[in-house]
């Protein structure tokens, strides 16, 4: 009766969730998407995009004249102010719009109307103006240099000419020396190939924006706006050709496409070398043990970006320097471009999220000498969780990765189960390693009593549902009981399951991180789905798979998944788009690096698809696809190289293969 109860609540929950969605905009042929305006249709909205040196959220929109309207918040990470903590890179708000400031045959801006807006890795704005002129905007970073960049192609749509006047600007401010910890920092907004021209019916006219920040003895040189659009498109076209996603589905095609753009470009060159960083206007120049080593440096082997891959042994390398005999934690976070840290939240089960990260890292990259060298730090985190180990087996920390935000007790279900997968991993790695046999077995045993006592301490029937407490004294639901899903504990995959597509968990945004709150954290629905379809409920995960990536992708709020509401209204911290990819690699696809030449896999095809693909994966010292197609009752499964099969057999869908490669 449970069980029918349960799955009627869901079936009206998808419905209802389904009935809330309200798509806004539509998949294009560019591989983005696009929002088409009508005359009456006015909205707002707020995306991020990075660069090496510069980081931008742009909020923009159209008024309710049809009129297109934009605040560029400008962070410039490397140009650090006064106190030098957490926050302090600089950051100003630009509102200009030279739009505004053009003249057409002596006559000024009258009227615009927004047509179509579109995001590509780059905002595309397509309007007329008074009439008579079309204007393409395009906004996005420099890939290397501490400016943003806008294009305005101007375009004569009537059939006589037109005088352009296009207003030369020239905006310099200097910040007072006492705010910078390298004293003054120049900031200027300026144009470039402006002036006055006469556009012939049909002809075009294109001149830029930058907006560009520098230390006063340290001024930018060989900034080429053309040249900046190139590195840009370039960039993002690395991106897209690499860990291709192919499913029936062109949403969630579309959605990871999107993903690999905002998990990868937002990586800052730091005195302390590329550094990873979650942007948000808050969190830039500095790396945290769960969104860098947990989140996403387990994902850049496979998307195979150099930058991405040196941006994890650098985070690797900065938290190694903070082991120490005593056994003290590892600070939370390593902040002002490794100058400094935070700990502010104590213990919060960092050890175990740097090992778990580093060890998945490592086996995936699949560099023996990577593997060595992150080898000290893997084992000084599994000895720290050893000695955090209550008397009832699990791992006691002083909070967990949302930091007090809600209870934690004195034990967490997650930290003890990235423990558990910690163990795992550097079982498989020592075997690389020709580490003694019995530190082997060593870990292989801990792994499987703590996985008995995560049972016997967290196991529990919650609300109705037989799942995890999250802590002890725990009574609600917490959307963190998806954890043992994604390390494959899977003795309450049922219960879990049911409980976090249950009417108590599962809101229109996805997990409430509590039963009865209206809080919400993506990463916690990311990992829920994850763990989801590698227990092989893709049923309900991949209908609800479906409604949170319409949501995010073609909502009201686009085009990546976001940080939390209503803290920081939805930031689209980049580590997020990192693990909705990790749903598909890890989920769906179900690899499970085993080896460092070498993975586990247990595809999981939904029952309504015939086939899925990932192509061009990056890992183990290879480059490979990976393609599953239905073969009757049964599902064929290919994994290859450009130069050679190296599986390829017809297996039960859900069932787990072991590949390797030759090397």
């Amino acid at each position: 009766m449970k069980i029918i109860l349960a799955l009627f609540l869901s079936v009206l929950l998808t419905t209802a969730f389904c009935q809330e969605q309200q798509t806004r905009w539509n998949l294009n042929d560019s591989g983005g998407i696009s929002r088409f305006l009508t005359e009456t249709e006015y909205f707002s909205d707020h995306m991020e995009m990075s660069g090496k040196q510069i980081s931008a959220v742009v909020h923009y929109g159209v008024d309710e004249k049809g009129t297109f309207f934009i605040k560029r918040e400008l962070v410039w990470p490397m140009l650090r102010t006064i106190p030098n903590n957490t926050h302090a890179s600089l950051i100003r708000s630009f509102q200009i719009d030279p739009v505004k400031l053009i003249h057409i045959n002596s006559a000024g801006f009258r009227q615009e109307q927004v047509k179509e807006i579109r995001i590509e890795g780059k905002i595309i704005v397509h309007s007329v103006l008074n009439n008579q002129l079309s204007i393409e905007r395009t906004f996005f970073p420099s890939v290397d240099l501490p400016v943003f960049v806008e294009k305005y192609k101007l375009t004569n749509i009537i059939n006589q000419p037109l005088i352009i006047e296009i207003p030369r600007v020239a905006i310099s401010q200097h910040t007072h020396e006492s705010m910078g910890t390298e004293g003054i920092y120049n900031l200027k907004v300026q144009s470039h190939f402006d002036g006055t021209t006469v556009l012939l019916p049909g002809q075009s006219n294109v001149f830029y924006l930058s907006f560009s920040g520098h230390k006063l003895n340290q001024p930018i040189s060989g900034f080429d706006p053309g040249h900046e659009l190139f590195k840009r498109d370039s960039l993002l076209q690395l991106f897209q050709s690499s860990l291709i996603l192919e499913t029936p589905d062109p949403v969630l095609n579309r959605m990871f496409s999107f993903a690999k753009i905002r998990a990868a470009e937002s990586i800052y060159e730091t005195k302390g070398g590329p550094m990873h960083g979650p942007g948000g206007l808050r969190y830039y120049a500095a790396i945290w043990a769960n969104d860098q080593a947990e989140y996403i440096n387990p994902f850049f082997p496979f998307l195979g970006y150099d930058y991405g891959i040196q941006s994890a042994i650098n985070s690797f390398r900065h938290f190694a320097h903070f082991t120490n005999p005593e056994y003290n934690p590892i600070p939370s976070s390593i902040i002002a471009e490794g100058t400094d840290i935070w700990n502010g939240a104590g213990d919060r089960g960092d050890a175990a999220m740097i090992a778990y990260g580093a060890g998945r890292f490592a086996l995936s990259l699949g560099s023996k000498k990577t593997a060595k060298e992150l080898w000290p730090l893997i084992e000084w985190c599994l000895e720290f969780n050893q000695r955090k180990l209550n008397t009832h087996g699990v791992v006691n920390s002083d909070s967990d990765e949302l930091e007090g935000r809600f209870p934690a007790g004195e034990a967490n279900l997650n930290t003890s189960c990235l423990y558990y997968d910690a163990l795992i991993s550097a079982a498989f790695l020592a075997e690389d390693l020709n580490i003694n046999r019995r530190q082997i077995n060593n870990y292989r045993e801990k792994a499987a009593l703590l996985k008995n006592n995560i049972e016997k301490y967290f196991g529990a029937n919650i609300m109705g549902y037989e799942t995890y407490r999250y802590y002890a004294e725990n009574e609600v639901l917490r959307a963190w009981i998806c954890t043992p899903l994604t390390v494959n504990i899977f003795n309450r995959k049922q219960g879990t399951i049911d409980a976090l597509f249950s009417p108590q968990l599962w809101t229109p945004n996805g997990l409430a991180s509590v039963s009865g709150d209206t809080t919400f954290w993506d990463r916690a629905t990311l990992y829920g789905l994850r763990g989801v379809f590698a227990a092989g409920d893709t049923k309900r995960g991949l209908a609800f798979l479906k409604k949170y990536s319409t949501r995010r992708l073609l909502g009201e709020h686009v085009p990546y998944a976001v940080e939390a509401y209503p803290e920081g209204n939805q930031r689209h911290l980049s580590a997020e788009s990192g693990l909705y990819c990790r749903i598909f690699t890890e989920g769906l696809f179900g690899i499970r690096p085993v080896s460092l030449n070498g993975f586990s896999l247990t595809p999981q095809l939904p029952e309504d698809w015939n086939e899925m693909k990932i192509r061009k994966i990056h890992g183990f010292q290879h480059i490979f696809d990976i393609e599953v197609h239905r073969e009757t009752k049964k599902i064929r499964l290919i994994v290859k190289t450009e130069k050679t099969t190296v599986f390829n057999q017809l297996i039960d869908n859900g069932i787990s293969v072991q590949v390797y490669f030759k090397n």
